[in-house]
């Protein structure tokens, strides 16, 4: 991104497309994911807690392509990029990572595309899913009959993080 305070989609006009991830994505996703934590969580963690909390995954677009291998990662994009991602390990009903970026956070991208993994584990047979919830996640999710299992602790580059442990119970819909 030539401007990394504000991705070229953060207008309320521009038009979110959900989407499975591609390569090219990669490189976006690991800007959304370090101001996601740099900046959209500044008021729930410390500024050491952020730095080694975002120093977990390389700022590279080629560790993010890797991940996709990983996961079934679905992109939330405006403007052909990266805005938002998930990502899903369906073997466990369980989502690894939620980001969006931090500008357009309220606007229901999270959301949507928790609706989309929630599907997608569905159909394939899953009756619940889980997430390891940061602490600005967590009262959004509680909202959406996220069952709250438990706080956490969990060491990041010698800064303990509090997170929280919790699941949804899925049912199919007819359609």
């Amino acid at each position: 991104m030539s401007d990394m305070l504000a991705p070229p989609s953060a207008t309320k006009a521009s038009r979110i497309v959900y989407r499975q991830a591609l390569m090219r994505d990669a490189a976006d996703q690991a800007e959304v994911f370090y101001h996601a934590v740099m900046q959209g969580a500044a008021n729930h963690y410390t500024l050491a807690q952020r730095r080694a909390w975002a120093n977990v995954l390389p700022r590279e677009a080629s560790a993010w392509a890797a991940r996709h291998l990983l996961y079934t990662t679905l992109v939330a994009t405006s403007d052909h990029r990266c805005v938002g991602f998930i990502e899903l390990d369906g073997r466990s009903g369980r989502v690894e990572t939620l980001y969006v970026w931090p500008s357009l956070v309220g606007r229901g991208i999270g959301t949507t595309l928790l609706i989309h993994a929630e599907r997608l584990l569905v159909e394939d047979g899953h009756t619940a899913i889980e997430i390891e919830a940061s602490a600005m996640l967590v009262d959004r999710l509680q909202r959406r009959h996220w069952q709250n299992l438990g706080e956490q602790w969990v060491e990041r580059g010698g800064e303990h993080l509090k997170r929280y442990h919790l699941r949804k119970q899925l049912t199919a819909i007819e359609t």
